[in-house]
């Protein structure tokens, strides 16, 4: 007797289909800093998977602990406790396979765009000719609209354009997973519109996996497969996690008639308003708590020195 199988229902059945491996993974990561009364426990079981080519964006509130996240991630911080592993593999340190763009640009001064640029390439891809390096090199600084302003230095440029040299700085090392810590806070709305733009065409091109540190609940959704909410610190932990499913490329101006768009936005401001109260009342509850009266004690004086040390004639008699 022979037994057919249905390789359609084995790839769509949940119960059979094996989920994709994770690109980065994070297990039970706490982080803190400082020792005895001063410490500050800032992360605290975080746990998450990066899937590969999707987009993903953690949003929270300033001081709840973004930025060290992302440090953790690209191995420039250590957990204190749990793991971080990259395609199965412990992070040890920072490595050319996950690129992290910074809030504050982090350009060199003395350098040019196509300097600051070439920095990163000659560093990652050494082995590669003089002509190959400049030949990416100059990919990059056309892919971000700097053509024009290459032989320009950091403090000739506008916020944007600084960012963008950040980005394709970044962008050119090549990286598996591209890191975002609030690149976007600095700038001004239209500005940081155009670039909301740039990075979803270049992250598109590149087919990277992308995560992405904002405040913005709106910039979440317009770039996001997927969202994350980190709850406020200290001792932070990660939220519940929403599924974007609006259709790309994704319009501003049609998505503010979108009932799913005002419905996920909503939902993800409220969760995010609702648990920064809950951290208030906590706060304001443990300091109304009352106090260990303590006893009222005089302190016993140390014996205090002879007279007689002051006393001119004694000194000099």
């Amino acid at each position: 007797m022979q037994v057919t199988l249905d390789t359609r229902q084995t790839l769509t059945d949940p119960f059979l289909t094996v989920p994709p491996t994770p690109t980065m993974t994070m297990r039970g990561v706490c982080k803190g800093y400082g020792s005895g009364s001063s410490r500050i426990e800032v992360l605290t079981n975080i746990n998450l998977n990066l899937r590969a080519g999707e987009f993903l964006t953690v949003v929270g509130f300033s001081g709840s602990g973004k930025t060290t996240f992302t440090k953790l991630l690209a191995g420039l911080e250590k957990p204190d406790a749990g793991t971080v592993l990259f395609e199965g593999q412990t992070v040890t340190g920072p490595g050319p396979e996950r690129g992290l763009v910074f809030q504050n640009y982090s350009l060199l001064p003395w350098l040019t765009v196509r300097g600051n640029i070439a920095l990163s390439v000659d560093r990652v891809f050494s082995n590669w000719t003089k002509g190959e390096r400049r030949d990416h090199v100059e990919r990059f600084i056309e892919m971000v609209g700097l053509k024009h302003a290459a032989h320009r230095r950091p403090h000739e440029l506008s916020g944007g354009m600084r960012q963008r040299t950040s980005l394709a700085r970044t962008l050119a090392m090549k990286p598996k997973v591209l890191l975002l810590d609030e690149p976007l806070s600095a700038l001004d709305a239209l500005t940081r519109s155009v670039m909301q733009d740039e990075i979803l065409r270049i992250w598109e091109e590149e087919k990277q996996t992308c995560l992405m540190i904002t405040n913005d609940v709106d910039e979440a959704i317009v770039v996001s497969d997927r969202i994350v909410a980190l709850n406020p610190g200290p001792n932070a932990s990660l939220g519940p996690m929403f599924t974007v499913d609006l259709k790309r490329p994704r319009d501003r101006t049609e998505l503010n008639h979108d009932e799913f768009f005002k419905g996920l936005r909503n939902a993800v401001t409220n969760y995010l308003v609702a648990v920064r109260q809950k951290a208030r009342e906590q706060v304001t509850s443990h300091a109304a708590a009352p106090r260990v009266q303590l006893p009222d004690l005089v302190p016993i004086l140390s014996s205090r020195p002879s007279a007689m040390i002051y006393n001119r004639s004694a000194v000099h008699g």
